[in-house]
């Protein structure tokens, strides 16, 4: 097998970090993905020598026996590395049929269209010797990103993946956080001389929403209120990713205030009932198009309360 230069598949350099390994291999995994290239022979060609590439480079170990090795590193693959070509069962399918279907059984941690594949697939078990008596080794373990919007992460979802051949749906709670892993146990590669199945581990991720930002299981948004109801108090429509509602505005409320709605947050993650609190802050809006006759009232207004100060 002729030797693969890994650096210049991902086109990086051998200083590269890790983030700009993972930030080249995704650009050119979303190029070369069989979805936008399909019946492209060239293309699924590239696009396995990138994830080979990326399995190696984004494992420190492997990295570390790459660099050491350079030429030699085919042959002691082919000596002492598992088995078997090209996986395509790494990669995540939202379109299939649903066979099976599991949840994630433990959550740990701490951009947008939904991702319909792995974006990322590391090697999880080094080497072994493959020679008899050795002993049970625990299969491969797949890693990917699945991009969920915030709305998503509040009610609960699901995702359906491809693992060697047979669809599976992965339940999501509500209440998950961006960042946030999920480890499938033994639905990984196959383990070698009787080993278990390696897992699965999902990265969670969520993209900025264009009207909350979160903090924690708390949420925050503004709250536009026009000028009129902030000086004399009235009901205001409220967003919330449980529903619209309406709240009373006090009067004289200041722009800026900030109004706590409890229990409007996010889910609190394997809680039931459990929410954290919405924090609306108060922005005035002011009046625009203002006729004559609304102008000369404004004026009246101001004259009022300059001459009361002056008092």
């Amino acid at each position: 097998m002729d030797f693969k230069d890994y650096y210049k598949i991902l086109g990086v350099s051998k200083n590269a970090s890790v983030d700009e390994i993972k930030k080249a291999y995704r650009k050119l995994a979303l190029k070369y993905h069989p979805d936008k290239n399909q019946n492209n022979k060239t293309a699924e060609d590239k696009f396995k020598e990138i994830n080979e590439a990326n399995e190696v480079l984004s494992d420190p170990e492997k990295k570390r026996k790459y660099d050491e090795l350079g030429e030699n590193f085919n042959q002691y693959q082919q000596q002492g590395s598992r088995e078997g070509s090209f996986d395509w069962s790494k990669w995540a399918s939202a379109n299939q049929g649903n066979s099976g279907s599991f949840s994630g059984e433990e959550a740990f941690g701490n951009r947008g269209e939904f991702s319909s594949f792995f974006e990322s697939v590391f090697g999880g078990s080094g080497f072994s010797n493959g020679r008899r008596g050795s002993p049970k080794t625990k299969g491969q373990d797949y890693r990917a990103e699945i991009e969920l919007s915030l709305e998503d992460a509040y009610h609960g979802t699901s995702s359906r993946i491809d693992v060697s051949g047979k669809t599976l749906e992965m339940k999501i709670k509500p209440g998950v956080k961006n960042g946030q892993v999920l480890r499938i146990k033994e639905k990984g590669g196959p383990g070698r001389n009787g080993g278990p199945k390696g897992d699965i581990y999902l990265t969670l991720i969520i993209p900025p929403h264009p009207h909350f930002e979160r903090k924690e299981d708390d949420l925050h948004c503004n709250m536009p209120v026009d000028l009129y109801t902030a000086i004399l108090g009235g009901k205001q429509l409220v967003i919330t990713l449980k529903g619209n509602i309406r709240i009373d505005i006090p009067e004289n409320t200041e722009n800026g205030k900030v109004l706590r709605l409890k229990g409007l947050g996010m889910p609190k993650f394997g809680k039931t009932n459990e929410f954290g609190d919405l924090y609306a802050k108060v922005s005035i809006l002011l009046p625009k198009n203002l006729t004559e006759k609304e102008v000369n009232l404004f004026k009246e207004l101001q004259q009022l309360h300059n001459k009361q100060q002056n008092n």
